[in-house]
C-alpha cells in the first residue's frame, strides 16, 4: 500500500486522533486545536473537507491562494523542473532563479536584485540586514535603527516579530531583536490623533519625521511599511500617506523597505500595492502570491543604487547570507508560471474588478448596528465589528468568532485579525482567489451579511 493509500484508507475520526496526538497548531487556544477541520481536497475557489463538507475559502488559504486551488499547470511546471534539475543552492545559480528574477523586475517596473528565501518573514530579515549593512559599508555604521508601525505585521522569526505591531504576538517571547521602533497605524477610523477621517494634516505620516528626529537621524537606517496593514485589520491610509513618508525618507536617507506579503502580486488590483501610491521603495519583500499559495518561496528585492556598495571584494563587504532552500529551482519554475497564467488571464485587472464589486456590494452593511467600518484595498476587505457604533466600542470575541461560524455553517469561509492587539481582533477579513466567479463573490457578501444579521438575531453578546 502506497503513502497515499494508506492515508486515504484511515478515517475521518482516526486522523483528527493522530492530529491530536503528534500535531501542534499554533495560533490556535489548545480546546480548538482539539478538532480541526480536515481538509482533503481542492479544486478552483473550495475546499472539501475529509468528512465531505465542501467550502468557499473566501480567504484564499492564508491570503495567498489566488489561482484557487488544483492548478493543473502550476503541478506540470512543478514536475517538469523536478525531472529536469530538482535542487541545486544559490550559491551559483540556475535558470528557473534566473528567469523568476527577470520577470519580477517586469512587474515591479524597475530595477532590482533579487535575494529569494522561504517565507515572508525571511525575506525582512534579509531587507534588515541589508540595509544595516549597507550602511555600515556607506561610512554610517550608526544607521541600525529601523521604524515599523503598530498593528503591521512582518514575520514571526526574532528580528521580523520585533518589527511587527502587534504585541499580542509578541507576549512572552521578549526580549526580541533590538534597534526597532514603531508609529502609530494610518486609521482613519480610530485615529490615534483624534481626528476625524478626511480632516487629518496627515499627523500619522509627519510622525515618522518627528521620530527620526527624536532618536538621531543619523541612528535610523530604514522604514518598513506595508502599502496597506493587511492581517492587523486592513487600515487603508489616506491617499497621500506614503508619498509623504517617501518625501521623509528621502529627506533623512532613510531605506523605505515596502512589505508586500500580502498585497504584492495583484491583490491590490496593481501588479503590487505600492503602485497604487506613485512611490518608489529601496526594497522590496514579497512571498505568499508569488506561488499561488503552492510552493514557499519569497524574494527580497533591493534598488540597483544600493547594491552598488556591495560591488567589491573587501573583506566581509559581500552579504554573507545564506539559505539551503530559498530560490528553490521548483517553486522558482511554479512562480514563473503563476505570474504568466496572470498575464495570460489578466488577473490583476480582474482582481481590480472584483475588488470595486466586493466594496460596492458590501455597502449597505454599513448601515449595520454593529458594522463601524468598512476597508477595502483592492480584491481585499475588512469589516470592523462594534458592540456600538457612538462609541466605537469593538465588538467581543464571542460576537466576532459567532460571525465567523455562523459564515462556515453557510459554507463560507472567512476570517479575522488575530492575536494582535488586546481587545481589538474585531475585523472581519475578506481576501478571494481572482478566480472567483460573479456569482460566487455574490453568494460571499450574501452569506456575510446573513451571517452578522443572524449573530445580531440570536443576541450574541457584542
Amino acid at each position: 500500500m502506497s503513502i497515499g493509500e494508506n492515508i486515504r484508507a484511515v478515517g475521518k475520526e482516526s486522523l483528527v486522533e493522530l492530529d491530536r496526538q503528534y500535531m501542534w497548531h499554533p495560533m490556535m487556544p489548545y480546546s480548538a486545536s482539539q478538532q480541526p477541520m480536515v481538509v482533503a481536497h481542492g479544486e478552483g475557489p473550495y475546499i472539501t473537507t475529509e468528512d465531505g463538507n465542501r467550502y468557499l475559502d473566501a480567504m484564499s488559504g492564508l491570503w495567498c491562494v489566488n489561482l484557487g486551488y488544483s492548478q493543473k499547470s502550476l503541478a506540470e511546471a512543478a514536475s517538469e523542473q523536478m525531472l529536469e534539475m530538482p535542487y541545486y543552492p544559490l550559491t551559483h545559480t540556475h535558470k528557473p532563479g534566473i528567469r523568476l528574477a527577470e520577470k519580477l523586475n517586469q512587474w515591479l517596473q524597475g530595477s532590482y536584485r533579487i535575494v529569494y528565501s522561504n517565507s515572508g518573514s525571511e525575506a525582512n530579515e534579509v531587507s534588515f540586514k541589508i540595509a544595516r549593512q549597507y550602511y555600515e559599508q556607506m561610512g554610517e555604521p550608526n544607521r541600525w535603527k529601523i521604524i515599523a508601525r503598530y498593528r503591521g505585521y512582518h514575520g514571526n522569526t526574532m528580528g521580523a516579530l520585533a518589527a511587527t505591531g502587534q504585541f499580542q504576538r509578541k507576549y512572552k517571547y521578549e526580549p526580541l531583536a533590538p534597534g526597532f521602533l514603531h508609529v502609530p497605524p494610518p486609521d482613519c477610523y480610530r485615529c490615534p490623533f483624534g481626528h476625524q477621517a478626511g480632516l487629518c494634516q496627515h499627523e500619522c505620516a509627519n510622525y515618522y519625521e518627528q521620530v527620526i528626529n527624536w532618536e538621531i537621524p543619523e541612528t535610523v537606517a530604514a522604514i518598513i511599511i506595508e502599502p496597506v496593514i493587511s492581517g492587523g485589520g486592513v487600515f487603508v491610509p489616506p491617499p497621500e500617506y506614503l508619498q509623504r513618508v517617501r518625501e521623509i525618507c528621502n529627506r533623512y536617507g532613510v531605506l523605505m523597505i515596502v512589505d508586500e506579503v500580502i498585497c504584492g502580486f495583484g491583490r491590490s488590483g496593481q501588479p503590487f500595492g505600492h503602485q497604487n501610491y506613485g512611490i518608489t521603495p529601496d526594497i522590496v519583500t514579497m512571498a505568499k502570491g508569488i506561488t499561488s499559495g503552492y510552493l514557499p518561496l519569497s524574494a527580497t528585492a533591493i534598488r540597483d543604487e544600493l547594491f552598488d556598495v556591495f560591488r567589491h571584494d573587501s573583506e566581509y563587504a559581500h552579504l554573507r547570507h545564506v539559505n539551503t532552500f530559498g530560490g528553490h529551482p521548483v517553486a522558482c519554475a511554479v512562480a514563473i508560471k503563476t505570474l504568466e497564467i496572470m498575464e495570460e488571464e489578466h488577473l490583476v485587472d480582474r482582481a481590480a474588478q472584483l475588488g470595486q464589486q466586493l466594496k460596492t456590494k458590501l455597502t449597505p452593511l454599513a448601515n449595520h448596528l454593529h458594522v463601524g467600518d468598512l476597508r477595502h484595498f483592492g480584491l481585499l476587505a475588512g469589516i470592523e465589528l462594534v458592540a456600538d457604533k457612538e462609541t466605537k466600542a469593538p465588538a467581543s470575541p464571542e460576537f466576532t468568532a459567532a460571525v465567523i461560524a455562523e459564515c462556515k455553517k453557510r459554507g463560507v469561509l472567512i476570517g479575522k485579525n488575530g492575536d494582535t492587539v488586546r481587545n481589538f481582533n474585531n475585523i472581519l477579513t475578506l481576501c478571494p482567489p481572482f478566480i472567483i466567479t460573479d456569482d460566487e463573490l455574490d453568494h460571499i457578501v450574501t452569506v456575510v451579511k446573513e451571517s452578522i444579521a443572524k449573530t445580531t438575531e440570536q443576541g450574541v453578546t457584542a
